[in-house]
């Protein structure tokens, strides 16, 4: 069985955005690892209209040609991490936006959770937790959290990650958590694709 595929989700599309540099972070963190492989996904790649659809995509297929190429790729891949900031106490609207153009794609995959800022936009990430599980991903417990203290020092006092050394480990354990589960996950349903054939 080929290892699972992580898809590295930058979830923010604003100019000067510091998700980027947390994507980063996180994929050289898992360059490492055996049981994973990662590519990161930006949301900037897939830039798709408000939607305005007559009805969810798990009763109407959307065949635009943006959303086609976005619900490949989370189709292709085994797992997500999504690196979120945090809007108004919840997720971008963008990447609410880009959830709403998918159904199947992602269901039965893993979803962790990466996230920066004020009380490491751990509300962010429990209206992400919701809106997942809706779409029958399974949100992992192990979320990292850059709290206000790392966060102002990467982003206004030329800081990096290794200046904040117990965050790595976060990660680490969060990484041990996904590659479990998209594995396990993985074999699930190609055993249910075998079993339908």
């Amino acid at each position: 069985m080929s290892k699972p595929r992580i898809g590295i989700v930058i979830s923010t599309t604003r100019e000067g955005r510091f998700g980027e540099r947390v994507a980063r972070w996180v994929t050289d963190l898992a360059a490492g690892r055996t049981d994973i492989t990662t590519e990161i996904v930006d949301l900037r790649d897939y830039p798709l209209p408000f939607f305005e659809s007559v009805a969810s995509p798990r009763f109407v297929p959307i065949d635009t040609p943006e959303a086609k190429k976005w619900s490949s790729k989370l189709a292709e891949l085994d797992g997500y991490v999504f690196v979120t900031a945090e809007y108004n106490h919840s997720i971008s609207g963008v990447l609410k936006n880009a959830l709403d153009f998918v159904f199947a794609e992602p269901a039965r995959k893993p979803a962790a959770f990466v996230a920066y800022g004020a009380v490491g936009e751990a509300r962010a990430v429990e209206h992400l937790r919701n809106i997942v599980v809706e779409l029958s991903m399974v949100p992992l417990n192990r979320a990292v959290h850059v709290n206000m203290e790392p966060f102002l020092g990467l982003i206004r006092d030329g800081k990096d990650f290794a200046d904040y050394p117990y965050l790595a480990p976060t990660v680490e354990t969060m990484l041990e958590e996904l590659a479990w589960y998209a594995e396990t996950l993985k074999a699930g349903r190609d055993a249910a694709e075998l079993k339908a054939a």
